[in-house]
């Protein structure tokens, strides 16, 4: 399978897993530029749970950092982002371990992450995560 930057020069390089090569940057232009560079099941989800934050979240604050889609409330620091696998979106809350009950993946610190795959978005559960999240204070990193 062939990547789409090889037909078309000016789109975003897929790296390993399918994830975009996207510059750093603040708002909405590059993590549209994410998502638009997604393909299959897995833009599907990106697409629904960067709705969902920005309905939880009105006035969030988006950005891309280390080739993902960052979610953050000013003056509070990033609450969640994200990561395109080959078969599944990896979810970060970067206060996890205050959630309740917390994300059931992996933990580092005060984060935690679990995986969406293909037919799993839980929208109730999401939704509960992220209205939380957004009362909490983010992880301040550039």
């Amino acid at each position: 399978m062939s990547d789409e930057s090889e037909n078309n020069p000016s789109a975003p390089r897929l790296l390993s897993g399918g994830n975009p090569q996207i510059p750093k940057g603040d708002g909405e232009a590059p993590v549209r530029a994410y998502i638009d560079a997604l393909t299959d099941w897995r833009r599907t989800v990106v697409e629904d749970l960067d709705a969902l934050i920005v309905e939880c979240v009105p006035e969030v604050r988006k950005a891309v950092r280390w080739n993902s889609p960052f979610y953050g409330v000013e003056d509070q620091g990033w609450i969640v982002g994200m990561h395109v696998f080959a078969r599944a979106v990896k979810v970060t809350f970067f206060n996890g371990v205050a959630l309740d009950p917390p994300p059931p993946g992996g933990t580092a610190k005060e984060a935690r992450w679990f995986d969406i795959r293909e037919g799993e978005f839980d929208r109730e559960r999401l939704e509960r995560w992220i209205r939380q999240a957004a009362t909490l204070p983010g992880w301040r990193v550039g």
